[in-house]
């Protein structure tokens, strides 16, 4: 076995030890598993005289090592989280993140000395607390709940909850000063744009280049649900890797290929530090660079290896994103649709190589690929897929690359001299009027995808897999 090939197999075992854990199947219950697939593969290799079989019932026994892995980090969780729960006490904590500001303000906090460990809080919109501000609460933290909701924000190291607790600021910047400043920075970007445009225009703008959606109506979120477009605003690598790859064929207009590579990942690497480096983002940036090399080197079987070890890193980091972390599995279903189900889309509709008008083929198959195989996660926890957003995608990715050049040019010019930013705010006002008119007609043309259950996904990606290699090896006889 070829060693690239062995650190796929030993790589995907692993995952699938983690994976298991992940459903609290008993540790003994998995090893007798291993086991069990190890002498179904022996076996067999003995049998057939086949080394590969043989190296598959080593390889298997890695599944063992997942498992312990998933296991010992929740351990090493629950050992450094002290907290006291349902009952009133007095504890401080450190905001560590960018806070959510909606109808109230949700914030991270890094508990302090007695206790430890993070905890979600919802507090009144005023006063403002900032990341790295050290507060001092008055309330009771109770255990999240449900369950699915708890395992949810345990991946994020995340064991409490408390609402509406008193709060005192006690001191500021008690935490990163390179975070802190990236916020700031973020902030004032989101002013200069709340300055030059109309409120719904800026907080559009402000969710695709920032992904600040506090700014959202109740109205404008359900229309970009509806019109399928909320990827948009989200900083997942669904959303980059869809972004990334049109900022490529934008660039390739005028740009080498290879030139128009490396000037989207720039782009990629300007967008993680324009959002704060958050480790979601980073998570992001990472599966988008990852889409773009797959474009550039157009080599599936070394893409294959880069997947896997992508999220082989990953998990090593955290195990808890491969089954808690929605945006995880969207990133890697929509990469691998768009790495392995878009050649084969493209040769089924004899599309030609060439990106069209607006790049609209790219978009299209860009789009339908990386949509196509996140329906069922999309259904399964959001209930909520149209088939008419495939058609607003199209129609509306070929604005982004410019709409987002825009709006980084306009948040520059805002801190130079704010007369300049308005001038150039009636160029983005074309961008935004049509991306806006795009979300409003489509989110009233709703085709939803009918609801599936376990079998029916099972059903769809056996169809989807069916697709792709038969289409491949049709080309290949061909």
């Amino acid at each position: 076995m070829i060693i690239y090939d062995a650190v796929f197999y030993f790589i995907a075992f692993f995952l699938f030890g983690v994976l298991t854990a992940s459903f609290k199947i008993g540790f003994l219950t998995i090893i007798s598993i291993a086991a069990l697939i190890a002498v179904l593969f022996l076996t067999a290799g003995l049998k057939l005289k086949n080394t590969r079989l043989k190296i598959f019932a080593i390889l298997s026994l890695t599944i063992i090592l997942g498992a312990f892995y998933y296991n010992f980090y929740g351990y090493i969780q629950d050992k450094n989280a002290l907290m006291v729960f349902n009952k009133k006490i007095v504890f401080s904590g450190i905001v560590a993140n960018y806070p959510q500001r909606g109808d109230y303000q949700k914030l991270i906090a890094e508990l302090q000395p007695p206790y430890s460990g993070k905890i979600s809080i919802k507090l009144p919109l005023y006063p403002n607390f900032n990341y790295g501000t050290l507060i001092r609460f008055e309330g009771i933290i109770k255990k999240p709940f449900p369950a699915n909701y708890a395992d949810y924000l345990a991946k994020n190291g995340i064991f409490g909850a408390s609402d509406f607790p008193k709060a005192k600021i006690i001191a500021n910047n008690k935490a990163s000063k390179i975070k802190y400043s990236l916020f700031n920075f973020k902030e004032k970007i989101i002013i200069v744009f709340q300055k030059s445009l109309a409120p719904e225009k800026a907080a559009f703008l402000s969710g695709i280049t920032l992904g600040e959606r506090a700014e959202f109506s109740k109205e404008f979120k359900e229309k970009m649900s509806k019109s399928g477009t909320t990827h948009l605003v989200a900083l997942s690598g669904y959303n980059i890797t869809i972004i990334g790859i049109v900022i490529t064929s934008f660039f390739s207009w005028f740009l080498r290929r290879s030139l128009a590579f490396w000037l989207s990942i720039l782009v990629i690497i300007g967008f993680v530090l324009m959002t704060g480096g958050e480790a979601s983002v980073v998570r992001a940036a990472i599966m988008g660079i990852i889409a773009l090399s797959a474009k550039q080197i157009g080599r599936v079987n070394s893409m294959r290896n880069a997947i896997i070890i992508a999220a082989f890193l990953m998990i090593l980091f955290n195990p808890k994103i491969l089954r808690f972390d929605i945006g995880f599995q969207l990133s890697f279903a929509a990469l691998l649709g768009i790495i392995y189900l878009s050649p084969a889309i493209q040769k089924f509709l004899k599309f030609k190589d060439e990106p069209g008008f607006m790049a609209w083929r790219e978009n299209f198959l860009t789009t339908a690929s990386a949509q196509l195989t996140v329906i069922p996660l999309l259904i399964i926890n959001f209930n909520n897929f149209s088939f008419s957003s495939l058609l607003s995608n199209v129609l509306i990715l070929g604005a982004i690359p410019p709409t987002m050049f825009l709006g980084f040019l306009i948040g520059f010019l805002g801190f130079i001299f704010m007369p300049l930013s308005i001038i150039f705010s009636w160029f983005i006002n074309l961008f935004l009027i049509y991306e806006l008119a795009i979300i409003d007609i489509f989110s009233k043309i709703s085709l939803p995808f009918p609801a599936i259950g376990i079998y029916g996904t099972i059903f769809y990606y056996s169809a989807l897999i069916g697709f792709t290699f038969f289409t491949s090896k049709k080309e290949r006889k061909g």
